[in-house]
């Protein structure tokens, strides 16, 4: 049997103390592991905007079909900016990528959290502008199953959520972080009431358009859009209903981990069925799309304590606090 060296133990015993390290810098506390996981979001949407996809007129050709059922001054600027892109393809495309990028490494960097968090701010405005119509809600057509009310918006407002500092819900504060959550839920509901998504066989449309790219996800999607055949108002009925208790429960903060639990069941669900995983393996994908940006933000939200009238800080404990907590050595905030 080989003898062990100095060398190959000490190697041995350097290498928790080196996890342990990058655990306290990436996930120290919970705020610090959202801001990592919206840098690694970033960088995943850069890696997908440099398919050969985002390079030929069809990536065109799906911005200014956003342009679709728009008020005049939204449809205009969109066909602008898709005729801008079209003329500098290439150039424009790799910007978009290279930016996406430097938000994401700009994150995962601890002493440069701030500026990439305001750089994703303007992005995301940028994007949900051009390049999502504003996630179609003026339209009448945009879905809470296929991805509602846009994926950026979500990266905006989870950056607003764990900007750096000591006051829990960052820039918008406790009754802030609610509001929002209980706002989108609450708009989610009143989209499944829309005509666009309660037809009878609305449902079916959605997920048979969604997109898949795996043989397995095609196989369930068309099983399940045969069984909603026909039933499409009973779905947004049903959906319409949980989508404003989440939101009202959210608001009043009444039995958090229940309802930011079926916030994630229900976002899962869109996900898989509606937006096809994001299609991140179709080759036109440009984000995961909305529901993993719900499941964190449901994190974040689970995280905060119930608002007190004058009360800043977290008490009593936050409902997710002992299941979120993550256990390192060397805990630093964001």
């Amino acid at each position: 049997m080989p003898k062990r060296t100095v060398n190959d133990h000490a190697g041995a015993q350097s290498r928790p103390p080196r996890l342990a390290g990058a655990r306290a810098y990436f996930a120290g506390d919970l705020r610090r592991a959202i801001q990592s996981a919206l840098g690694l979001l970033w960088l995943l949407d850069s890696a997908l905007q440099l398919q050969p996809f985002m390079y030929s007129r069809g990536f065109v050709q799906t911005l200014t079909r956003n342009a679709a059922g728009q008020p005049h001054w939204l449809a205009s600027s969109i066909r602008w900016a898709a005729h801008l892109l079209q003329h500098n393809l290439v150039a424009g495309n790799t910007i978009f990528a290279l930016t996406q990028a430097l938000i994401g490494v700009g994150l995962l960097h601890r002493r440069t959290v701030k500026p990439a968090l305001a750089l994703s701010f303007a992005w995301a405005l940028g994007v949900w502008w051009f390049g999502e119509g504003l996630g179609m809600l003026l339209a009448g057509t945009a879905s809470p199953l296929t991805g509602a009310p846009g994926a950026v918006l979500l990266y905006a407002l989870i950056g607003l959520l764990v900007w750096p500092g000591a006051r829990p819900g960052g820039l918008l504060g406790l009754h802030g972080a609610r509001a929002a959550w209980s706002g989108l839920w609450i708009m989610m509901a009143w989209l499944w009431l829309l005509a666009a998504n309660s037809g009878p066989d609305a449902s079916q449309a959605a997920i048979n358009a969604a997109p898949s790219g795996l043989s397995w996800l095609s196989a369930l999607q068309r099983e399940v859009a045969g069984a909603a055949r026909g039933n499409g108002v009973v779905i947004a009925s049903v959906l319409a209903s949980l989508s404003a208790a989440i939101g009202v429960a959210g608001a009043v903060n009444w039995r958090p981990k229940l309802f930011l639990s079926l916030a994630v069941v229900l976002s899962l669900a869109y996900w898989v069925l509606g937006q096809g995983l994001g299609g991140i393996v179709s080759g036109e994908a440009t984000d995961p799309n909305a529901a993993p940006l719900f499941i964190l933000l449901a994190l974040v939200l689970c995280s905060l304590g119930p608002v007190r009238s004058g009360v800043r800080d977290r008490t009593p404990a936050a409902p997710c606090e002992r299941v979120l907590t993550l256990p390192t050595r060397a805990r630093a905030s964001g």
